[in-house]
C-alpha cells in the first residue's frame, strides 16, 4: 500500500500531534478509514509521530 500525501491529509484530517499508532488506530475506527488503512495503522512500530510527514513516511514501507 502507498499512501500519497493528499490521501494521508484526507484520511487524517484533524488530528492533533504528536500522536500514538493506539491513538491513530482508535481515531482509524471511529472515523471510518478502509480496511486497507486501517491494517497499516496497525503496523506501525509503537511509537509516537510528531507531524503527518513523519506519519506518511512510516507508513509508506508498510506497502
Amino acid at each position: 500500500m502507498t499512501v500519497t500525501g493528499v490521501q494521508l491529509q484526507e484520511y487524517l484530517a484533524g488530528l492533533d500531534y504528536p500522536v500514538s499508532r493506539e491513538d491513530l488506530v482508535r481515531w482509524g475506527q471511529e472515523n471510518g478509514v478502509g480496511t486497507e488503512l486501517l491494517q497499516a495503522l496497525r503496523a506501525l512500530p509503537a511509537e509516537e509521530f510528531d507531524s503527518p510527514a513523519e506519519l506518511g513516511a512510516a507508513l509508506n514501507p508498510l506497502a
